[in-house]
């Protein structure tokens, strides 16, 4: 069907016409302050753990506790927030994700014992599951030829997340207590709560749910923020059957889910695996005393993924550029299987971090893109669950290895776990640089 002709016009039209202007750059800040607050969250204990233990008397186990059971309850909550959101709309879906991540994030601080901490710290990981919604909400507002580009400047959140909590911790520690530190780090959710009242619904959700008369009113805004204007004719709410069969395809996404704990087991391993070889604690390799240190590298590293990712990801597309920034990492680490001096093993281990990282980054645009409207945050939300699977295995595994002085089988299985992920990328149905997103 001639559409144009026809005097009508679809929303991914409509958002190319609008264009990304001042109104995106609001939804961009918004849920931009969703995974700020996610990083500051989940950085907080490497940074308070140390003074909860020897305040409490804890044991290492007791310890470590506090930290596993925020993944556990990010694995549930990334699974629940996305059925709410896909059912109730995306704005229902970060209120109550904001509520319950600033709730438990402040009542935490008043924590009398151990065993509430832990429980508190629980549900704040099951509030911070939801960072999926905020990522699909951002999205459904981004116009397709430049989406790519801009999923990776949000990205870019999470690691201004993490070195402004390292700032804060700091900052706070010596001066107050840790208490403190789980107070501040509660106010960016708190600040999401403040500002829920102009955050929109996303007009794409709506025309997935027939409510095609407020995706106008949000579009005619969108429109006049930008000042910019809206293609001429009516709105409607998709493309005709014959269209949605020509243009989306019908291979399934399943591929996906365990190349993305893969994904996650590879990212977080070559992390964790610069940390132990360059942390200077190592008696099994005393001569690797770097200087790495992910704070203090983590606005470079930032700018380096930043750059590297906005060029391939919307030119060569999602599939390649993982492949690529896969195959560099792969490179870079495969020197590591023999013992190198320390300066070039950290310069190989810089250069295999930073490629990973850019993966992981490209890995999470590519999946909600994959996914149709009507389930996208739940599909993305059980893709990161998977993922932290492969995140909560990997310091088992791997790290144990380098801790037991097996340096080359760590490297080796990060390895296999590399060339096993880029097969998989080979296998996914198709790319999705450029193509309008699906709703149904």
């Amino acid at each position: 069907m001639d559409y144009k002709a026809a005097g009508l016009y679809t929303l991914d039209e409509a958002l190319e016409t609008v264009g990304f202007g001042k109104f995106q750059g609001f939804v961009l800040g918004y849920a931009g302050l969703g995974w700020f607050a996610e990083a500051m969250e989940i950085m907080i204990l490497s940074f308070i753990g140390q003074a909860v233990k020897s305040e409490w008397q804890l044991s290492s186990s007791q310890e470590s506790l506090l930290s596993t059971i925020v993944f556990a309850g990010m694995l549930l909550g990334a699974n629940t927030w996305g059925l709410l959101s896909d059912n109730y709309g995306r704005r229902k879906g970060f209120l109550t994700i904001s509520m319950v991540t600033f709730g438990a994030g402040l009542l935490s601080t008043f924590s009398p014992n151990y065993l509430t901490l832990v429980v508190l710290r629980g549900l704040v990981g099951f509030g911070l599951g939801g960072s999926s919604v905020f990522l699909s909400w951002f999205l459904e507002f981004i116009p397709a030829s430049n989406r790519g580009m801009w999923m990776v400047v949000f990205s870019t959140f999470w690691t201004f997340g993490s070195i402004f909590e390292a700032t804060l911790a700091w900052i706070v520690m010596p001066r107050l207590n840790w208490r403190w530190v789980l107070a501040f780090s509660a106010v960016p959710s708190f600040a999401l709560l403040i500002l829920y009242g102009v955050a929109p619904e996303s007009p794409r959700y709506l025309c997935m749910k027939g409510n095609t008369s407020d995706a106008l009113r949000i579009l005619e805004k969108i429109a006049s923020v930008n000042q910019t204007k809206l293609p001429p004719g009516v709105l409607v709410s998709g493309r005709s059957n014959d269209k949605d069969e020509e243009s989306a395809p019908s291979e399934n996404t399943a591929p996906l889910l365990p190349s993305l704990s893969k994904n996650s087991f590879s990212y977080y391993g070559i992390i964790l695996l610069t940390s132990k070889l360059s942390s200077g604690q190592s008696t099994c390799f005393p001569s690797l005393q770097s200087n790495i240190n992910p704070q203090d590298d983590g606005l470079y590293l930032n700018a380096f993924i930043t750059s590297m990712a906005a060029i391939l990801v919307d030119r060569v597309g999602r599939k390649q550029s993982m492949a690529i920034m896969f195959g560099l990492a792969f490179i870079f680490l495969t020197p590591l299987l023999i013992r190198q001096p320390a300066v070039l093993t950290t310069c190989l281990l810089f250069g295999a971090r930073m490629n990973a990282m850019g993966t992981f980054t490209v890995a999470s645009i590519y999946s909600p893109e994959l996914y149709p409207t009507s389930v996208r945050t739940t599909g993305a939300g059980v893709a990161s669950a998977i993922g932290r699977i492969g995140g909560m295995v990997c310091p088992l595994v791997a790290v144990g290895l380098v801790n037991e002085c097996h340096q080359t089988a760590a490297v080796a299985l990060f390895l296999v776990a590399i060339v096993v992920s880029i097969v998989c990328i080979q296998l996914f149905p198709y790319d999705t640089k450029g193509r309008e997103l699906s709703d149904t």
